[in-house]
């Protein structure tokens, strides 16, 4: 099974460039996991499903259109579609902030299958004036929280836009960012939480060292030149590790500041 992570900036951009029926051809994802869609489902499901019909396709809405969003596109049927952390989680976490409430942004999207979960998320941006580092520091529990909920009844997968370096290995220019957003000690706790709690980063699994980014800035050239960071992921649980194959990053697929990322599992 081929499962992809990519945050689209933007899915309707996306299509209009041309782009991604070429990805979705070439790459031939079992399940395509997406982020920032910023598309209601009403504005996209019915064309999708005409253009691309050997999909189902499953789409958490922010109530605010155009921002935000996640959506995952499926070749087997899932038993069960479950949309946002539950309430039982998320009621004891402060997870609303000046910028809004994150429960309502369509951040998190999960397919049960009949071995497996499938999770995507799209975390919270800490801003370039860390002011939603305390909104982290709940979010990232959270998520674990429920990750690890998933995970006491079957093994779970779980991708998306961390919106963090984990470590100096993951962005061209550590020492320049540290302390920035994306590089900050919180942030990078809040993945460590994750790694501690027995999950893995299936990439470092595979492969170690600088020069593999996952997200590039407009300016200066960065993804010409790789500057870049890498802050999308394909964790899993311990139970699955041995059954993932290879994992990859797939720079070459344009169309987002984002590229897909990939894992190969047997199951």
């Amino acid at each position: 099974m081929k499962l992809y992570s990519w945050n689209v900036n933007g899915i309707r951009a996306v299509e209009k460039k041309g782009l991604l029926k070429p990805f979705l051809d070439t790459h031939a994802p079992d399940i395509l996991c997406i982020q920032e869609t910023k598309a209601q489902e009403d504005q996209v499901a019915a064309q999708f499903a005409e253009l691309y019909p050997q999909y189902q396709q499953f789409w958490h809405s922010a109530e605010r259109k155009g921002y935000s969003s996640t959506a995952i596109f499926t070749k087997t049927a899932p038993k069960q579609v479950l949309k946002g952390i539950p309430a039982s989680i998320t009621t004891q976490y402060a997870l609303n902030d000046d910028y809004g409430d994150t429960t309502k942004e369509g951040r998190v999207l999960t397919l049960e299958f009949d071995d497996y979960f499938v999770s995507t998320v799209y975390t919270p941006n800490a801003k370039d004036d860390l002011s939603r580092i305390p909104m982290r520091q709940q979010w990232d529990p959270a998520y674990l929280e429920y990750m690890l909920e998933l995970d006491a009844k079957k093994p779970v997968l779980f991708c998306g836009d961390f919106n963090v370096a984990h470590t100096e290995q993951d962005l061209a220019r550590p020492k320049e960012n540290k302390g920035n957003k994306g590089f900050t000690n919180e942030e990078r706790a809040g993945f460590d939480a994750l790694v501690e709690a027995g999950f893995e980063d299936t990439f470092r699994r595979f492969k170690e060292g600088n020069g593999h980014y996952t997200w590039w800035s407009h300016w200066g050239g960065a993804r010409e030149r790789n500057v870049g960071w890498r802050i999308d992921y394909v964790m899993s649980s311990a139970a699955l590790i041995e059954k993932i194959s290879a994992a990859h990053i797939h720079p070459d697929v344009m169309g987002s500041d984002h590229c897909p990322v990939s894992i190969e599992v047997n199951i």
